[in-house]
């Protein structure tokens, strides 16, 4: 029997806001990179001040332990994130990509979906943006579409929901 290669998923057609980079990257600095970095000061005052002769081998090592992998992911982590995240709402289904480090797709048919949620956290509100969670009948878990404006977070839960009530559900 030939083997036939498995068909290609192409990426979804809609981008999240490029406000998303600034979000993600205020995220990083109150989350990990801001604490790192505050940690590796601190650590390097109170050497300076207590302990003035471990410099010489605590600063080369608060840089490669601290403040490197602190700025690499304050750099790099919104960049990957924007060029991964995607949606598309089609006739019968909703596509979503996201994740940076581990990426994912996941597709959900418009006749599982159970509900459908915009959040706004504080940060997001600061940037005018959204999230909007679809919860399907599946043990997979929530699709989360991140980093939508506001208006589109507005218009993308409701065409899912109008579009989930027009398709029929599978009968069991």
């Amino acid at each position: 029997m030939p083997e036939h290669p498995a068909p290609l998923l192409r990426p979804p057609r809609h981008r999240v806001d490029p406000r998303a980079r600034a979000w993600w990257t205020r995220q990083a600095l109150l989350t990990l990179s801001g604490p790192l970095l505050l940690t590796a000061l601190a650590l390097a005052v109170l050497s300076l001040l207590f302990f003035p002769g471990a410099l010489p081998w605590l600063g080369p090592l608060l840089l490669a332990v601290l403040v490197l992998p602190a700025l690499g992911y304050l750099l790099v982590m919104p960049r990957l994130r924007y060029a991964v995240h995607a949606w598309e709402l089609g006739e019968r289904a909703v596509y979503a990509a996201g994740g940076w480090l581990w990426q994912q797709r996941r597709i959900a048919p418009l006749s599982r979906v159970q509900t459908v949620d915009t959040v706004r956290g504080p940060l997001q509100r600061r940037y005018g943006l959204a999230t909007v969670t679809v919860t399907t009948a599946s043990t997979a878990g929530d699709i989360k579409i991140a980093g939508l404006s506001d208006a589109d977070a507005e218009e993308l839960s409701r065409r899912i929901g109008e579009a989930a009530q027009d398709v029929p559900g599978d009968a069991a």
